[in-house]
């Protein structure tokens, strides 16, 4: 295999690693924090 082609599928594993790792972090804060930010009141109204 080229030298392009191995770094093409470094590249791409990267990414994915990056994205994963993303998507941990934000999964794990989204159950630290839960909903203790969101504002009462926002959601539930009728549509006028």
């Amino acid at each position: 295999m080229d030298a392009v082609v191995i770094a093409g599928i470094a590249t791409v594993l990267l990414m994915l690693g990056f994205f994963v790792g993303v998507g941990i972090f934000v999964m794990k804060d989204q159950k630290e924090h839960g909903h203790q930010d969101r504002k009462e009141g926002k959601h539930g109204h009728k549509p006028v």
